[in-house]
């Protein structure tokens, strides 16, 4: 369901469990922090299979405990901590708990269908720990509660002006637009990437 393709040094990982909304399971979400972990290349790229990238956890998942466990923030820290390019490929909706990891990568691309949707308040739930501070770093504390407090589905187009994403593709182009605004990076020396990444990060 975790589709683990490299080229060179470019990791691309598939969510694909379209028939589920790509929601995630606790064995999905080990797989993408392992692979993450693991990889020592230059670019890594998430992305989904269908017309959703994730619905977040899996729901017998979720009430059998998911929704809470450190997973997913070991996920999001290993995206974070990743010392290449990190993009993620948002082929459409994204919500609840899979929001932490396009929130822990340095670029956001989407295509036109794409909204994000994190219904903690409602649900019940709060979110990972590092996924409020990142909001609020890309939109800013009110934009933050407009999505956390008020679960606010918020469009590709409302991203974009935001800051919450970077780019918006027509699908077809998702892939490639990735590749392109990696491409300094895969023709650069491993180093060379993780120095410049560092003095951003610092």
């Amino acid at each position: 369901m975790i589709e683990i393709t490299r080229d060179d040094d470019v990791l691309t990982l598939t969510i694909n469990r379209p028939e589920k909304a790509n929601s995630l399971t606790a064995e999905m979400l080990n797989t993408l922090a392992d692979a993450v972990s693991a990889f020592d290349g230059k670019v890594l790229i998430l992305t989904g299979a269908g017309k959703v990238f994730s619905a977040g956890a899996d729901l017998e998942a979720a009430k059998a405990g998911l929704a809470v466990d450190p997973v997913w923030e070991r996920l999001s820290g290993a995206i974070a901590g990743f010392q290449g390019l990190s993009i993620a490929a948002l082929n459409g909706a994204l919500a609840g708990g899979a929001c932490g990891m396009a929130l822990a990568c340095d670029l956001r691309i989407a295509v036109h269908s794409t909204k994000i949707f994190y219904p903690v308040m409602r649900l019940g739930f709060l979110p990972q720990p590092s996924d409020p501070p990142r909001l609020v770093q890309l939109v800013g504390p009110s934009r933050t509660k407009l999505i956390l407090m008020a679960g606010q589905k918020i469009t590709a187009d409302e991203a974009l002006q935001w800051g919450l994403i970077d780019r918006v593709v027509e699908a077809e182009d998702l892939k490639r637009t990735a590749l392109e605004l990696a491409a300094d990076c895969i023709s650069a020396d491993r180093s060379h990437v993780a120095a410049i990444k560092g003095l951003i990060d610092a």
